[in-house]
């Protein structure tokens, strides 16, 4: 996959992620900021660990 996990802290001074596409498109974000670089990483390791078999549900 061509993309990569970018880590920031907001204006804010929250921490955030988004996962970008080699193109520069923003496939997916934290959607909330964390108090601490620490938990920001982790989200990014939930998202890594639980995604790759996650089903499409239609709602």
């Amino acid at each position: 996959m061509g993309a990569h996990f970018e880590l920031y802290a907001d204006s804010q001074g929250e921490w955030r992620w988004r996962l970008v596409h080699d193109n520069g498109n923003i496939i997916a974000d934290s959607g909330e900021g964390y108090s601490s670089k620490q938990n920001a990483e982790q989200g990014i390791e939930s998202v890594k660990e639980n995604a790759p078999e996650a089903p499409v549900v239609e709602e």
